[in-house]
């Protein structure tokens, strides 16, 4: 990553600007010159698509005086306006915001007139004593001001609006009241517009912040893209500063990002510590640097785009085998990548304590959780520990009302027909019984993570090692620590492992269906051993197919970003889209018939073992039953007799 000296934006000289501030949101008069006002909000055709008309943008330069009449904007009524006549914590928190935004941008102007002599030339234009030879140069550094003032507000802005954000967006479409003139007429065209996009697009309070959000990143974008061709602005771009109070560091046209993340407080795990658990911990360290390939100006991961990304999985195996330790290796990952890049890192877990008995209330729980996760504006990881027990099984009496919201607020999400991977987040199911987990949302886990923990005698002697700690002088004796966890190695034998079945129910399938074709080489052979395990289980779906399609896509992606590239972010997560997207697809490996009968044989034996699971569980209640039956018969027989 590029380093810079980062100075400090000193919170007086913020404050100072506060009176300011304030007055430009209570009111001023402006006449709009390069956009067109709208009198009233026009019907919409869908969601967050306004069907306004857009504004007509003229030639900057050639307006010298206004188009429009001036009009007020008031922005602090304009919010207060849309509640019941009091002002909401939403709203006053969205004019704090504002507030603070102006003032840190008017902060910044001031400093960059200091630094860069605008303030005497400003002086010397008062007294009528500017040399002509200077004039030029006084223009260009008005605009060079007007247009860092304006991306400072609107940076600042987003970054301090980002928690208050919640699973609604808005498109406000284009922002063309863009002036260079001054900073201080910039300001006023912004916030004429930005009046304009809260009348047309909050209609309600739950649209306020976002509809202030969309118009900051639009703002952003087209400030931005001015700013490549405007001379004078050497000094803004080249730099760093800090605004302690808020955490918000601005580093020229580039935006802030920070504000979205959550502290974590969990105890994380290196890699060594997971012992066991081969294939889930390396498709686990992959997908925890596949989420950094996240573009968030693009909104797109370039792993989403060729097929092998891994939106959701489930991680199943025996109590203690290692499930939790996988989740805090993982979020410890994505939380070191992240804190190198600069990334906003939001981890999050759904749990039995959110399941409530108010009817509707678990479903608005899961439904928070799940956009939390998705927020395109961060890099997300979602968990739902002991999914068996969160989400009800359909048509079990044994579930609640709650657990059954819950499934269906799952099921929408994960594979919903407004499903949007994006590539920022993935959620992880845990269960140590995961036969007992809903069918449908089961098979919405597009991967498989066997947890099975310690195996081999290598593995618990490196258990035992790291658990013992270092407080004793027992000698380790012949053994070569760690050695067994050597990831490649191990994940090599793990895959080959499946290259025929485990389960007994589906080896039976195998078997006779490579006495009919032979040797499973061509993908009629392998069709027809997928149509023979669907008439062994009839839950084997067309679903089953698309998630073992998948993971085969991700194994033909079956190489490990660099570290350098996580620990050196300009080497590959700073590179625009397009170029990252062409750094994958040149490390891509070719799919094998090897690759595509192990992916089928471990998704299939997962079901079977499930299945199996799940009828033994339903044999053996049925048995009791008949059992208690009996003997209930008995003891009213001889009780009567």
């Amino acid at each position: 990553m590029t380093t810079r000296d980062t100075m400090e934006l000193k919170e007086e000289a913020i404050r100072a600007q506060y009176e300011a501030a304030l007055g430009l949101l209570t009111g001023f008069d402006h006449a709009p010159r390069l956009a067109r006002a709208v009198d009233a909000p026009q019907a919409e055709r869908s969601p967050g698509i306004g069907t306004r008309p857009r504004f007509r943008s003229t030639t900057p330069g050639l307006v010298t005086r206004p188009t429009t009449r001036a009009g007020g904007v008031r922005l602090v009524e304009r919010v207060a306006g849309l509640g019941d006549g009091l002002v909401s914590p939403m709203q006053a928190s969205v004019l704090h915001c504002l507030r603070r935004g102006v003032a840190i941008a008017l902060a910044m102007g001031e400093g960059f007139t200091a630094q860069s002599g605008l303030v005497e030339l400003k002086k010397a234009n008062l007294e009528g004593r500017l040399p002509d030879l200077r004039r030029a140069e006084f223009t260009e550094l008005l605009a060079a001001e007007a247009l860092l003032v304006l991306y400072t507000f609107a940076n600042a802005t987003a970054f301090l609006l980002a928690p208050h954000l919640g699973s609604v967006t808005v498109e406000v479409g284009t922002v063309d009241e863009v002036l260079t003139d001054n900073a201080p007429l910039a300001l006023q065209g912004a916030l004429w517009e930005l009046d304009h996009d809260i009348a047309l697009h909050a209609s309600e309070e739950g649209r306020l912040a976002a509809a202030v959000a969309a118009f900051c990143e639009t703002l952003m974008e087209k400030v931005a893209l001015r700013a490549q061709t405007a001379p004078r602005l050497g000094g803004f771009t080249a730099g760093s500063w800090k605004v302690e109070a808020d955490g918000l560091t601005l580093s020229g046209f580039k935006p802030a990002r920070a504000a979205k993340g959550g502290q974590l407080t969990m105890q994380f795990k290196k890699p060594h510590e997971v012992v066991g658990n081969h294939i889930a911990k390396y498709q686990s360290l992959r997908l925890a640097k596949m989420l950094m390939a996240y573009d968030f100006d693009r909104k797109l991961n370039p792993f989403a785009e060729l097929g092998g990304f891994i939106f959701t999985f489930m991680g199943d195996g025996a109590p203690g085998t290692g499930k939790t330790t996988l989740i805090q290796m993982m979020a410890g990952l994505l939380n070191d990548y992240c804190k190198v890049a600069g990334y906003p890192f939001r981890y999050q877990n759904f749990s039995i304590d959110q399941i409530d008995s108010y009817q509707g209330k678990s479903g608005q729980n899961a439904k928070a959780f799940i956009d939390s996760v998705i927020d395109p504006g961060v890099i997300g990881f979602g968990t739902i520990d002991d999914i068996d027990q969160v989400a009800g099984k359909r048509g079990d009496r044994q579930s609640s009302a709650g657990q059954q919201e819950v499934t269906a607020v799952f099921m929408g999400a994960f594979a919903g027909a407004n499903t949007v991977v994006r590539g920022n987040c993935t959620f992880g199911m845990f269960s140590n019984y995961p036969e007992n987990v809903d069918d449908a949302l089961r098979q919405r886990a597009g991967a498989r993570f066997l947890v099975d923990g310690p195996q081999t005698r290598e593995d618990y002697i490196d258990i035992l090692s790291l658990l013992m700690g270092k407080n004793h002088a027992i000698p380790l004796g012949d053994h070569e620590l760690f050695a067994a966890q050597e990831i490649k190695r191990a994940v090599a034998a793990s895959f080959e492992g499946h290259s025929k079945p485990h389960e007994e129910g589906l080896l039976r399938v195998w078997d006779q269906v490579a006495a009919e074709v032979g040797p499973l080489d061509t993908i009629a052979k392998i069709g027809r051993y997928l149509k023979a395990i669907q008439e062994a289980d009839p839950r084997f779906t067309g679903r089953a197919i698309k998630n073992i399609t998948d993971a085969v896509k991700v194994r033909a992606m079956d190489f490990e970003l660099p570290d350098d590239w996580m620990e050196n972010p300009d080497l590959f997560l700073f590179k625009p889209y397009d170029e990252k997207l062409g750094m994958i697809r040149g490390l891509t490996t070719p799919i094998t018939v090897d690759m595509v009968l192990q992916e089928i044989n471990r998704y299939a034996d997962s079901e079977f073992r499930y299945a199996d699971k799940s009828d033994e569980v339903a044999i053996a209640g049925m048995v009791r039953d008949y059992q208690r039956t009996e003997e209930a018969k008995r003891r009213y027989l001889e009780g009567k007799g």
